[in-house]
């Protein structure tokens, strides 16, 4: 079943439930909650109509805020969050929900993701179970996981029925993760990218200003560009209005295939933010 429809110039991907999401929305983190809502309000001015937020983030209040008041119908707007680590669990997975659901003011969600799968907890599968019937129950319309490893994927899948829609992961040129992104491709799983500018390292890089220049366009619009030829969900953000705009206006030009297969030769395999085989912060033992 289709929920949502192409808005604008933002092409959507298909999600493996049918739903559609759109390849380039808008992320929250890092963004905090006194500057919240006109971030995300000059978000959804420009264009935006996916805002991706967390519940770790603390500024699901404002971001909700930000969303109601905009004025646009709901079924325009795609909102993700994600539940924290020390939520996961079946019964307090459910309460998790509607907490955020709160925070939000918002009826449903349109994709619910785990946010890491905290392997030393060994609580996902029930947490994804949880969010079987969150979804059954219409409070949230599509259901995924965050930072999740191949081994991840096949446990949760194997072990409820049901593959994940959406796989949210740190990608940028230094950590371009082909592996995952080729068993995404193999399992209908969409790839979203998360830090798509490698936290900013990338838009001093000789190779992404030297395409910039090409192609008269700035080194975060080329590396965005990047994400949306390689088929990536991709979710940039920023709290400068300016920057927010230009983020946006991707969708004029096209790389070549020899300045995607350069900007692809950055990967060393240099991440910006924790290793999902490690990370546990926030975990309740």
């Amino acid at each position: 079943m289709t929920t949502k429809r192409e808005i604008g110039v933002v092409p959507p991907i298909v999600l493996n439930d049918g739903s559609l999401i759109p390849q380039l929305g808008f992320g929250v983190f890092q963004v905090p909650p006194d500057q919240v809502f006109d971030t995300v309000t000059a978000a959804l001015r420009a264009g935006y109509r996916s805002i991706d937020t967390a519940a770790a983030y603390q500024n699901e209040e404002g971001t909700g805020r930000a969303i109601r008041q905009f004025g646009l119908p709901r079924d325009e707007i795609f909102v993700t969050t994600k539940l924290w680590n020390s939520d996961q669990g079946y019964d307090s997975t459910l309460r998790a929900c509607t907490a955020s659901l709160d925070r939000l003011g918002l009826d449903y969600l349109d994709l619910y993701l785990i946010h890491w799968p905290v392997p030393a907890a060994d609580k996902f599968v029930d947490t994804f179970r949880a969010f079987q019937r969150l979804k059954a129950d219409g409070l949230v319309r599509s259901i995924g996981v965050s930072n999740f490893r191949i081994a991840d994927l096949e446990r949760v899948t194997a072990e409820t029925g049901e593959t994940p829609s959406v796989n949210q992961i740190e990608l940028h040129p230094r950590l371009v993760q082909r592996a995952l992104r080729e068993y995404h491709a193999e399992h209908a799983i969409a790839t979203e990218a998360w830090s798509p500018l490698g936290q900013g390292t990338l838009l001093d890089d000789p190779v992404v200003t030297r395409i910039a220049g090409e192609v008269g366009r700035t080194p975060a619009q080329v590396v965005i560009r990047w994400h949306l030829q390689l088929g990536n969900v991709v979710i940039p953000k920023s709290v400068t209005p300016a920057r927010i705009e230009q983020n946006f206006d991707v969708f004029g030009f096209e790389l070549t295939g020899d300045q995607m297969r350069a900007i692809t030769a950055l990967d060393d395999g240099t991440r910006t933010g924790p290793d999902p085989d490690t990370f546990a912060m926030g975990l309740d033992t």
